[in-house]
């Protein structure tokens, strides 16, 4: 089986990222005036974002959306987690570049191309920008009703992602596929962000580093920045284990996705991940890092069709 485990050695935002470079504050602040309030001068003098309040947090993704993606609403409830669009954005773009690769260079686009987000969320943001980039089609799972009925409010506010995005509830949550994949669904991108964290206390613990990296306070209890809701953030076993239970279930679905893909938050997970890979009658891996000057962050991903299956499916199913 190809390994696929070589990095590059540096990582930076992708080079189609709207998000590349500092933020625009003057039109991220006509976008939304009251981003205004949550400027500070950082410990270089320079105006920054407060990246320690949830709130200005929120504020500032929510501008980048109107500014860069012409979302004007979204609105989700303040503990849920608020992802930061740079690097959700690059987890699309890299996505993209692999389809491309299998489509002789070309990126294929528009609802031919039909992608999962496991693990969806109230703020529905992989579906946004899947769709707002590249105008393919999404279902997206998720284990609590009420990010469903978070990301559904989202869809009905924003005409452009109206019938493109489908959210289904996953009713077991021990389960990835099952439950959530239909006879015929034939899914091109399966995208995933798993929990990070085994326990509150180990998210507590990376809160608390990350807050005093960015305001050098030290707090016994913190307040995520990007806030979270428990099930977001935490499952059992963490990360390594929730990425173990993809894999398990992509095999029973390995003829109807054409590539899997997660997010690998620490790299030392990979390891267990690649191994776990081996056994199983995998036909290519890649893994991808990115990421920002903050935090690097790898994407694995793995297909089980052969060159003759992949062939197939790109001329049966991919228009453009």
């Amino acid at each position: 089986m190809p390994t696929g485990k070589n990095l590059p050695e540096k990582s930076t935002l992708h080079p189609r990222n709207k998000n590349r470079g500092k933020y625009d504050l003057h039109a991220l602040t006509n976008s939304i005036p009251e981003l205004k309030s949550h400027i500070i001068s950082n410990k270089y003098g320079k105006k920054s974002i407060d990246f320690s309040n949830p709130i200005a947090v929120k504020t500032l993704n929510r501008a980048l959306l109107i500014h860069h993606y012409g979302i004007k609403t979204w609105m989700f409830p303040n503990e849920n987690l608020c992802p930061p669009i740079p690097g959700r954005a690059d987890y699309i773009h890299h996505m993209a570049d692999l389809l491309s690769e299998n489509n002789f260079g070309k990126i294929p686009i528009g609802e031919a191309i039909t992608c999962l987000d496991i693990g969806l969320g109230a703020s529905c943001i992989y579906p946004i920008l899947g769709v707002t980039e590249y105008n393919w089609k999404f279902i997206g799972s998720d284990i609590d009703p009420k990010s469903i009925a978070s990301a559904k409010n989202i869809i009905n506010e924003n005409p452009m992602l109206k019938y493109k995005i489908e959210c289904r509830l996953q009713k077991d949550s021990n389960a990835i596929f099952q439950g959530i994949l239909e006879k015929e669904d034939l899914i091109d991108l399966v995208i995933c962000n798993p929990p990070f964290h085994a326990s509150i206390e180990d998210a507590q613990k990376g809160s608390r580093r990350k807050i005093k990296n960015l305001s050098g306070e030290r707090m016994k209890i913190p307040k995520l920045n990007f806030s979270g809701i428990r099930n977001e953030l935490i499952c059992k076993g963490g990360e390594q284990q929730f990425i173990q239970n993809m894999i398990n279930e992509s095999e029973i679905f390995s003829k109807r996705c054409f590539w899997f893909s997660t997010l690998v938050s620490k790299q030392s997970n990979l390891k267990g991940i690649y191994k776990s890979l081996e056994n199983r009658n995998i036909k290519q891996l890649k893994t991808i890092r990115m990421g920002t000057a903050h935090k690097s962050i790898r994407i694995v991903a793995w297909t089980f069709l052969s060159s003759d299956e992949q062939k197939e499916w790109r001329e049966t199913k991919w228009k453009n």
